[in-house]
């Protein structure tokens, strides 16, 4: 088994090794993957984030030995919170833009280092000491809003199956990206998020930053968002938009009816 890590804005990862196979999510700069398979010119892929799998171009991985690996894997790893930065490339003399929630292995001083490449980055950084500090405290209610806050961030982004950035996400793409800007992992698809957290019973416990399931006419959640207020959900379906919700689900005004069934809500933090 061998190792790489993006050092690309974003990766399309697909299902097969074809590039007119479906995308069922994408890797941003910066995060880690471990290679289990190799076929031609393809490479597929399990994400060290969520353990994710899928294909993508061998010419699109920047290959690692096993300890610049581990020590990229160890290494404290803010993310980017601007929607979009450049980020320089030393040796080549060249910038490149990353979106939000690209990940900054080891990055100090604005400066951090890949397979022996200084890169640097002088945009802003996911501040998490500022979040871990208030659920150390116990403040609730600036851990909440803080969450949202992330949230908001991707309002009116377009609606993309398996993508993960502000100019296209889908459903859990989404509630996965807000909740990595605050360093907490979540798996990548809805059915996998519904398995973390505490269940509440009623609609009327719930608060700012949890997360909300709703499943098909097969009973098969297929679907997740994150709750504003107890009134109020955002989440991506068309775009990142924000919804009336109740208890039996996402009510959408301008169509005058229910788009979504409710089926269960996780607190995460």
């Amino acid at each position: 088994m061998t190792f790489g890590v993006s050092t690309q804005s974003l990766i399309s990862l697909r299902s097969e090794p074809d590039h007119r196979s479906e995308m069922v999510s994408q890797i941003l700069f910066g995060e880690l993957f471990r290679i289990i398979f190799s076929e031609k010119t393809w490479i597929r892929v399990r994400l060290t984030y969520d353990n994710y799998e899928g294909w993508i171009e061998q010419k699109q991985a920047t290959l690692l030995d096993e300890g610049e690996f581990l020590r990229l894997l160890n290494a404290d790893t803010p993310v980017s919170n601007d929607l979009v930065q450049l980020i320089s490339l030393e040796s080549r003399k060249t910038v490149m833009p990353i979106v939000l929630g690209s990940s900054l292995p080891g990055i100090m001083e604005n400066k951090f280092v890949i397979n022996h490449e200084n890169f640097f980055f002088e945009g802003g950084i996911s501040d998490s000491k500022v979040f871990e500090d208030a659920l150390q405290h116990s403040d609730r209610h600036k851990v909440r809003q803080s969450i949202v806050d992330d949230a908001m961030l991707y309002h009116n982004a377009p609606y993309l199956w398996g993508g993960r950035s502000p100019f296209g996400i889908d459903c859990s793409g989404f509630t996965q990206m807000v909740y990595k800007l605050k360093k907490i992992r979540l798996m990548r698809d809805a059915s996998q998020q519904a398995n973390h957290g505490e269940p509440l019973s009623f609609i009327t416990e719930s608060e700012p930053g949890d997360l909300v399931f709703f499943d098909n006419e097969e009973g098969v959640i297929s679907h997740v968002g994150m709750m504003i207020d107890k009134q109020r959900i955002i989440h991506a379906s068309g775009s990142v938009r924000i919804d009336k919700i109740d208890h039996e689900g996402i009510y959408n005004e301008a169509e005058n009816r229910y788009t979504h069934k409710l089926r269960i809500i996780k607190r995460m933090v």
